[in-house]
């Protein structure tokens, strides 16, 4: 028991304190209380309700307490927008009354609602111009500093305004009286900034008139800053008076003030001589303005606000001075800027000098273009490279962010030297400072726009690689950090990568990164700029597999996803792709897995369908979306009718009504609407022409690579083809002096056959040799054709036929002996012939032979069995020598078969006068006489039909 009760005062002092604080607050709410307002201070504060504003306005600066009249003066340009008239008939007057002798709080209010109502337009100027005048210009002396510059400042505001004859008379007469010694050092302040404003209203005979001698007079005051004040004005008043009069009159003036002891009247005078410079001739800036830059720069003791000021305009003092200057000047010039470029690394001084130095060094960043421009980027890596990188590198990140953001122009200067900063650049984009990435993403487009326009090119360097894996870290850098807009920032700058990177790269790379943005991210806008981004990258993808896995992935992980929270992304992306995407690839890809989250079980998803719902209507056309209208209609009548939830409800009908003014079929009554449609259709056509020119690059670029791949190997098959007909050459001479000798034999033997045949009185029958000649029949029918081949066997069947069915006799008379003799002589004369044409017919089929080994060496995975036209058409594709031997070897054997033709009529011949014979000598004779004939002609209609 007593140890819960003191861990209960434990646990009393951590949540609230030791008790002597809560006495402490104890005693501070007691004067709270007594501060708190009486009735009768409540019934002066109570405003009768039945008054309007411009009544109780006049009420409360009448008998109001003082916070009232602040709070009514301050509310002074809402009552002059909604009623201008009585505002400045009955309010301004009590304004005025309550201004005189009112505190600095009034009259700072007083000042400012003026100024805001000359600003922002809400009143005719020159209808009231008196009575806003008159009230600035009676509190423009106010013996206190901050109000006295408040009413100023609505006085200049008022001059842009005023008329000039308002100015001349209201502002000029009191302005030579107040610019006198006597008066203030406010008052001649306040005239030197008039004199300034007011030179742009009137003409330069006015000007030098009216106006320079009082410029003269306050050049040369006492007051040093009377001095640099009309110093800093010389400039207005200079473009006013024209080029003459300031190079006679104003030019002398600045060059003394120049030489002045005080340094912020010479840095005045030379911040004016500079902005002044492009009203000289190259006379003045020679002998006027190049001494004094020179000056500055060799003055090893100079001013640091006049170094300053030489830093922040260097660039444009080299600019204006290129032509006037010599080669040395230049060259001091760019030694000086070397030099500002480092100021204040080598020493350590106080915080006050570190900052001074901190800034030359930005002003530096800030001029780095315009130095590149002056040295010639062909001089940059010898002149600026060392001070580009030191600055790229500075310990000081607002120096770093400075560079990074004039980055980008110095690389479109580079031009294609853009590799020289290349390390520069992944420097800063794996800068640890988020301002530094924030200053480099501004153009960010811009600079990969310069570095990737080589990106072929990059694509084989190695610095390429590099910069993708900078690009990719910053990503993840700035996606952990909690500068969410920054991150926005970078993905909406990210789509232009879809245009300077390779698809492929695109796709392996970033693409994933994004999806996985989409998906996993929880900012909204994040998400949103994402979905932007991917759509971007699917749009610009030139490869067909690669955009249907994107789109695969975006319905799987998205529109079916399992969180509703994919699912309502999913929504998101289709918003965006109607705006990216033409309506015919919008409609096929995106619009029917959108319409299907009409019965996802979660309200939100349903409630931003409905959302949705116009826009995915207006991307309708009909007749050809017919079938998809008829969908969308279906998922409005599921929602009408089965949806419980009341806020998709409210909404479902909401979209009922704005569907309903949406006409799919007929032009807008609408002229505007008409035309804002019409500039809908030329934009979508613009969308889907560039969308068909992407897939007609994609064939193209296919086509190209096909092509490429096919001329090498027909390199490849060239190469061995050569080798190839080189060898069979050799084999061809070889096989030649081979066939010479099998020729002769066989020529031996057929002369000892045919004298055989003549003595031999019994018929013979056909030897089984011959089996395997229908094979080389049938193998050379195709060569010679189906013609042909048919004329032999029709040729052959008569005499095959008598040939079988003759029945063979014993003994013949010699007469009919002898006549059979000189028909087999004839006939053996005939078979040696023949035996010529099979030696011909030999050397073919060994060439044949050749040639089918060389086109199975040249073609592996082709048939050994293919027909002889398909391979003789195949060596002429891959070897013009091959070819014209094929068609040598061609000739040659329809030169045969047409002598084999010649043959077969000789043959013909001589079976009609074998006939004849047998008629006249018996049938026995003539049995005997047609064997032999028969025997003769089987054996040459075989061969025929061979060859």
């Amino acid at each position: 028991m007593f140890s819960s009760s003191r861990m209960t005062v434990n646990q009393s002092s951590l949540l609230y304190g030791p008790l002597e604080e809560l006495q402490e607050l104890a005693f501070i709410e007691r004067p709270i209380r007594r501060s708190l307002k009486t009735a009768e201070e409540i019934d002066q504060l109570t405003v009768d309700e039945d008054l309007n504003d411009i009544e109780r306005a006049v009420y409360l600066l009448s008998v109001g307490q003082e916070v009232q009249r602040a709070s009514v003066i301050s509310n002074l340009p809402s009552l002059v927008r909604q009623n201008p008239a009585e505002t400045f008939r009955r309010v301004v007057p009590k304004v005025r009354e309550v201004l005189n002798g009112a505190g600095a709080e009034i009259q700072l209010a007083a000042a400012a609602s003026f100024l805001t109502i000359l600003q922002d337009d809400i009143i005719l100027i020159h209808t009231h111009t008196f009575s806003i005048l008159k009230t600035v210009l009676l509190h423009l002396n106010h013996r206190d500093t901050v109000v006295s510059n408040a009413w100023l400042e609505t006085l200049l505001s008022a001059i842009n305004a005023l008329p000039k004859e308002t100015i001349k008379q209201e502002v000029l007469n009191p302005l030579l009286y107040q610019s006198q010694l006597s008066h203030s050092l406010q008052a001649r302040l306040a005239s030197c900034r008039i004199l300034g404003k007011v030179a742009c209203k009137f003409d330069p005979h006015i000007v030098k008139k009216d106006l320079l001698p009082l410029v003269r007079s306050l050049c040369q005051d006492v007051e040093l800053e009377v001095r640099a004040c009309m110093c800093r004005q010389l400039e207005n008043i200079s473009r006013a008076s024209g080029v003459d009069d300031t190079r006679t009159e104003l030019l002398p003036e600045l060059v003394e003030l120049a030489r002045d002891e005080e340094s912020s009247v010479r840095l005045a005078a030379f911040d004016t001589i500079i902005n002044l410079m492009e009203m000289m001739d190259g006379d003045d800036r020679l002998h006027v303005v190049v001494p004094m830059v020179m000056s500055v720069c060799e003055a090893s003791q100079a001013d640091e606000a006049v170094v300053a000021s030489l830093s922040f305009q260097f660039g444009k003092v080299c600019s204006g001075l290129a032509g006037s200057l010599s080669d040395e000047e230049k060259g001091r010039l760019l030694q000086r800027f070397k030099v500002l470029c480092v100021a204040g690394l080598q020493t350590e001084g106080n915080q006050t000098d570190c900052n001074e130095s901190t800034l030359i060094r930005c002003n530096c960043c800030y001029n780095l273009p315009a130095m590149v421009v002056f040295a010639d980027s062909t001089h940059f890596l010898s002149e600026l490279y060392p001070s580009f990188s030191g600055l790229c590198c500075d310990p000081q990140v607002s120096v770093r962010r400075s560079a990074a953001a004039s980055f980008h122009q110095v690389l479109k200067l580079l031009g294609s030297n853009v590799q020289l900063v290349h390390k520069q650049l992944l420097a800063l984009l794996q800068d640890e400072a988020l301002e530094v990435l924030d200053a480099l993403m501004n153009h960010l487009e811009e600079t990969l726009e310069a570095v990737l326009t080589r990106a072929e090119n990059l694509v084989l360097d190695n610095k390429f690689p590099e910069l993708l894996s900078a690009l990719l870290s910053v990503e993840q850098k700035v996606g952990c950090s909690l500068r969410w807009r920054l991150h926005e920032k970078l993905l909406q700058r990210y789509s232009c990568l879809a245009r300077l990177l390779p698809g492929e790269v695109l796709h392996q790379n970033f693409s994933p990164r994004i999806f996985t943005i989409l998906t996993t991210n929880k900012v909204l806008p994040v998400q949103r700029e994402a979905a932007r981004t991917f759509c971007t990258f699917l749009r610009h993808n030139r490869k067909h597999e690669q955009r249907q896995e994107m789109m695969e992935r975006l319905i799987q992980d998205l529109a079916q996803g399992r969180s509703y929270w994919n699912r309502l992304r999913f929504l998101d992306v289709c918003e965006t792709a109607s705006e990216i995407f033409s309506r015919k690839y919008f409609n096929k890809y995106f619009l029917v897995p959108a319409l299907e989250l009409v019965h996802d079980p979660v309200a939100n998803v349903r409630y931003k369908l409905c959302q949705l719902l116009p826009r995915l209507r207006s991307s309708l056309r009909l007749p050809a979306d017919k079938q998809l209208l008829q969908q969308l209609d279906f998922c409005v009548q599921k929602l009408l009718c089965r949806e419980k939830d009341k806020d998709v409800v409210a909404t479902i009908r909401k979209t009922v009504l704005e569907l309903d003014k949406l006409d799919l079929a007929e032009p807008y009554v609408v002229c505007l609407q008409f035309h804002k449609r019409q500039e809908r259709d030329l934009l979508d056509q613009k969308k889907e022409k560039e969308e068909n020119l992407l897939l007609e690059m994609e064939q193209l670029e296919r086509q190209q690579s096909e092509g490429k791949l096919n001329s090498e190997k027909h390199t490849e098959r060239k190469r061995r083809d050569s080798k190839t007909s080189l060898s069979a050459i050799k084999s061809m001479s070889v096989s030649s002096s081979g066939n010479t000798l099998s020729s002769s034999g066989k020529e031996m033997r057929k002369a000892k056959l045919s004298r055989s045949r003549s003595l031999s009185s019994q018929p013979t029958t056909s030897k089984p040799a011959n089996s395997d000649r229908p094979l080389k029949v049938k193998e050379m029918s195709s060569v010679s054709g189906p013609g042909k081949s048919s004329m032999s066997l029709s040729k052959d069947d008569p005499l095959r036929t008598a040939h079988f069915s003759t029945q063979s006799t014993s003994s013949m008379p010699v007469l009919i002996r002898s006549n059979t003799t000189s028909l087999l002589e004839r006939a053996s004369t005939l078979d040696h012939r023949t035996s010529s044409l099979d030696q011909r017919d030999h050397r073919t089929s060994a060439l044949d032979h050749r040639t089918c080994n060389m086109d199975h060496r040249n073609n592996m995975m082709e048939q050994r069995t293919g027909t002889m036209n398909h391979r003789t058409t195949t060596v002429d594709q891959r070897d013009h020598r091959t070819s014209t031997l094929d068609h040598r070897t061609i000739d040659q054997r329809d030169h045969r078969t047409s002598t084999l033709d010649h043959r077969d009529h000789r043959i013909s011949t001589m079976d009609q006068r074998s006939k004849t014979m047998d008629r006249g000598c018996g049938v026995k004779d003539s049995q005997s006489r047609k064997l032999s004939i028969n025997r003769k002609s089987n054996s040459f209609s075989v061969q025929s039909g061979r060859d």
